[in-house]
């Protein structure tokens, strides 16, 4: 015989057995309250009851006997079969529950495979929708949606079923989802993101999205997660009239996205229209990849035209050649699927090393800087000499065209590089140049990443025209933006080493580097040595009649100081640390990566917008 003993004071409720009821065990004997909460009182047993103490709406204290229940004797076995289908949840019931059932039917209008005609209409455009996106960037059954069921502030013009189907998730979709975690730690591979939907309201930005963005802002900043933000969208949403505001402009959402500057890395894609308000969240990105076919402006035709500023199609406004070209879109690919994958890429740079990697053929690169010191070749080659085979990331290819500036890894580990173009002004550095690579060393420094740096500049860009551009102010944010460096900078000096731009391009000069070194084609100067001979040694040019003699003197000069001006007297003299073989530079570079120390978290806005 067991007694039934209340484990609470409370109030029965009901019994559900009567004495002399026979019961299984974990049957529900009876209901009690406490608290305004029901506690169910089970069968610990199988048995039958044989007397009843209480009845309905009895108060009982805590220990009380409430029945009794004597022993029955069954198999063994068919009482484990029961208690184990009680606690086995596989055994439990397939039947859904009517709220769970309330929550599916919720989500369904959510769901892609729930909106054909929608789908539909987005894929003639050739484009995708922002679910797709997402499952393409993250990895399989990672993505943890937030805020799945916000609908459109606008209860008070439209009905509870229209918001539901027209308006799912108030046109955002948030979360937070894995990606690249087959290469990296799963803690490494978390990553906060946001795609605007341009299928519902245009992707423009409604109250209750921004609550959800600001939300997932909170959280990327507390627990330091990357965010990528699929852009796409119209900006600001003039109907959401449930909330009592005039203008709207108290929202945070922008002020909490840039305060993520400098902390988190941050990326925007883009593929078809974003303006206004959307566009000033793509500003603020670290690197935006967009499409060929987006167009991105700080306002859309609607607002164009309200200016008085004219009447212009979508696709005048920002197209993305124009983008590419100023220096707005980082990256430029042919369509979402690119886009993403270039976004899995550029992320990969900041979750870590990788284990596999293959280097290039290191004696190539004996060969890429000519043996005639005035050609020209392309310091890509370089670059993708140095990196691991298949990690090169150019960013702003299409800007700022003589200096090239890249994401890439040497032996698994990640880095910046930046190397001068002389193909382009023959290497000297005009204003363009210098805003990209100062940003360029900005966005490694906030993240962690070491800077290796390819030289072979005459220098500074000069001349009126030039200075018409601010070329002062430009190039000299190269010197203050190296001078903050917290990571490494390595420098190797392919060719020409002159004057203030070879030290921009080396931190501020030659020792401010880990190290510079030279391959054996490197040249200094404190100028172009053709224009020192000329100023240097005018008198002595001028004091002979012009013709073979005062050629010839110059010529001899000018050798002299080619002479005096070679990277093995540079390195005798120890103005560079040391003249290496091409073939070597892996080497050197793996030896300076490694003096990388843990960095300490950086604090308030490091990288400029622009």
């Amino acid at each position: 015989m067991t007694e039934i003993l209340s484990p609470l004071q409370g109030q029965i409720v009901q019994w559900h057995v009567q004495a002399g009821d026979s019961v299984r065990a974990g049957d529900v004997l009876l209901v009690i309250e406490a608290m305004k909460m029901e506690h169910e009182i089970r069968a610990q047993h199988d048995g039958r009851l044989t007397e009843i103490f209480f009845e309905d709406g009895t108060v009982v204290a805590e220990g009380e006997v409430l029945a009794m229940l004597q022993h029955l004797t069954r198999n063994r076995q068919n009482t484990a079969d029961l208690m184990r289908a009680t606690a086995d949840p596989q055994h439990a019931t397939t039947t859904v529950r009517p709220d769970l059932q309330r929550v599916i039917d919720r989500l369904a209008p959510t769901l892609d495979a729930n909106r054909p005609e929608t789908v539909a209409r987005r894929h003639a455009l050739g484009q995708r929708t922002a679910r797709e996106n997402i499952a393409d960037l993250c990895d399989a059954d990672s993505f943890m949606e937030y805020g799945a069921l916000a609908v459109a502030a606008q209860r008070s013009r439209r009905s509870e079923e229209d918001l539901i189907k027209n308006t799912p998730a108030d046109g955002m979709v948030t979360g937070i989802g894995s990606i690249n975690q087959a290469l990296f730690e799963p803690e490494r591979s978390r990553a906060v993101v946001m795609a605007y939907d341009a299928t519902v309201l245009a992707g423009t930005q409604g109250m209750r999205n921004h609550q959800k963005t600001d939300r997932l802002l909170g959280i990327a900043l507390q627990q330091k997660l990357p965010v990528v933000l699929f852009a796409e969208g119209g900006g600001g949403r003039p109907g959401d009239v449930d909330m009592p505001i005039v203008a709207g402009l108290h929202v945070s959402t922008f002020a909490s996205f840039a305060r993520l500057n400098g902390q988190v890395p941050v990326l925007g894609v883009v593929a078809g229209r974003c303006f206004a308000g959307n566009a000033a969240l793509l500003g603020c990105c670290d690197v935006i990849i967009a499409t060929q076919g987006s167009n991105i402006g700080m306002g859309g035709p609607a607002m164009v035209e309200g200016g008085g500023l004219g009447v212009y199609k979508p696709e005048q406004i920002g197209p993305s050649e124009v983008q590419h070209g100023n220096g707005v879109i980082d990256i430029l690919v042919a369509d979402e699927c690119v886009a993403v994958a270039a976004a899995r890429h550029y992320l990969s740079f900041f979750q870590g090393r990788v284990k596999d990697w293959q280097a290039p053929e290191a004696l190539a690169l004996r060969d890429l800087v000519p043996e005639n010191r005035l050609r020209v070749y392309d310091t890509r080659a370089v670059m993708k000499g140095i990196a691991d085979q298949g990690s090169l990331l150019e960013l702003r290819s299409g800007f700022g065209k003589g200096i090239h500036t890249a994401l890439a890894r040497i032996e698994g580990r990640p880095v910046g590089l930046l190397a001068n173009n002389p193909l382009h002004l023959g290497g000297a550095i005009d204003a363009d140049a210098a805003d990209k690579a100062t940003r360029f060393m900005q966005l490694c420094n906030a993240h962690g990443l070491p800077l290796v740096s390819l030289v072979d500049t005459p220098g500074f860009m000069v001349g009126p025209e030039i200075e018409t551009q601010a070329q002062v102010r430009h190039v000299s944010r190269m010197f203050l933006a190296a001078a903050h460096l917290r990571v490494p900078y390595l420098s190797i000096v392919l060719r020409k080493g002159y004057g203030l731009g070879a030290m921009a391009m080396t931190a501020g000069g030659f020792h401010s580097p880990l190290f510079t070194v030279a391959w054996p084609t490197g040249e200094f100067g404190a100028m172009g040595l053709e224009g020192a001979v000329r100023l240097g040694y005018r008198k002595e040019l001028e004091a002979l009649p012009e013709g073979p003699k005062r050629t010839a003197l110059y010529d001899q000069l000018v050798t002299q100081q080619y002479d005096k001006g070679s990277a093995i007297h540079m390195a005798a003299t120890l103005e560079i640390d040391a003249v290496i073989d091409p073939a070597q530079t892996r080497d050197w570079l793996l030896r300076g990566l490694q003096t990388q120390r843990e960095l300490p978290a950086t604090g308030g806005p490091v990288i400029d917008a622009w």
